[in-house]
């Protein structure tokens, strides 16, 4: 069978939507006699059973290298024990339905009342499942980075984790820290305008070395037609010359932004606060 890690995420939320909107329906025949609804909740139920089926197999297939990420492993066989559990609880709920279309009529009421039953039971675990693969994703970083298999992927995650980690090591005071880990994103993307605009505005603000950032800023010019760029880099030697004490040369170079855009409150504070 094919390798189907790729398509997890996608499979499982079909799982999700069939198996709960099915239990739903379920639940709403047993207290309804609309002849509709009973179809309805068999054929969402059976649906969802075979896209728990496959969203096993795609997560048994995926979570390799996602386990070998360190911490990550009690998380991974958790959510893997919930989706197992989920899985099997809806076998038995689609054999009992397929079992009550050949019983009598009469009977059938309570092959499906025992379905409803047990499908609750059966949404409590898709729940848990949804729960711990979620957490999985967004406390351990489960998945992000790696399922594409696209190398440009994971240099994105590693982006993402250095600003993040940097951003609250300035946050809790530890600016050494926060500046080596905006030197390190420098220096895996050195093509990058605005990450070279971090690097040196964690120059100024976590070292304190104003020479040092003035100096980093005069190579920097991003093209014309890069207005966010340019802006920003206009912003950030504006800071750096008012911390210098320079701040007539700030005001000479935020005068121009100010005009350009009277209605923005922030430029105004800014050159406001340099009178």
């Amino acid at each position: 069978m094919p390798n189907l890690g790729v398509f997890h995420p996608q499979v499982v939320h079909f799982a999700i939507a069939l198996l709960i909107v099915g239990v739903l329906m379920r639940v709403i025949s047993v207290f309804t006699k609309r002849a509709w609804i009973n179809p309805a909740a068999t054929t969402l139920l059976i649906l969802g059973t075979l896209a728990a089926v496959v969203s096993v197999k795609s997560g048994d297939d995926a979570h390799g290298p996602v386990e070998r990420v360190p911490g990550t492993r009690p998380s991974v066989i958790e959510h893997e024990e919930w989706g197992e559990r989920t899985r099997n609880i809806f076998l038995i709920v689609s054999a009992i339905e397929l079992l009550a279309l050949a019983l009598a009529p009469e009977r059938r009421r309570f092959a499906r009342m025992a379905t409803a039953a047990l499908g609750l039971y059966g949404a409590y675990a898709v729940y848990e499942t949804g729960e711990h693969g979620g957490e999985l994703v967004y406390s351990y970083a489960g998945g992000v980075g790696i399922r594409s298999g696209d190398t440009a992927d994971v240099e994105r995650l590693l982006l993402a984790g250095l600003y993040h980690q940097a951003m609250l090591d300035r946050r809790e005071g530890r600016g050494t820290d926060a500046g080596i880990l905006f030197g390190e994103m420098s220096r895996r993307f050195p093509d990058d305008t605005a990450i070279r605009l971090l690097a040196i505005e964690s120059i100024l603000r976590d070292r304190g070395d104003v020479a040092g950032a003035r100096a980093a800023i005069e190579g920097l010019n991003p093209p014309a037609a890069d207005a966010r760029n340019t802006r920003a880099v206009a912003l950030l030697k504006v800071d750096i010359l008012a911390a210098a004490g320079h701040r007539d040369s700030a005001r000479a170079i935020l005068e121009p932004l100010v005009e350009a855009a009277p209605a923005n409150a922030r430029l105004r504070a800014k050159l406001d606060s340099l009178k």
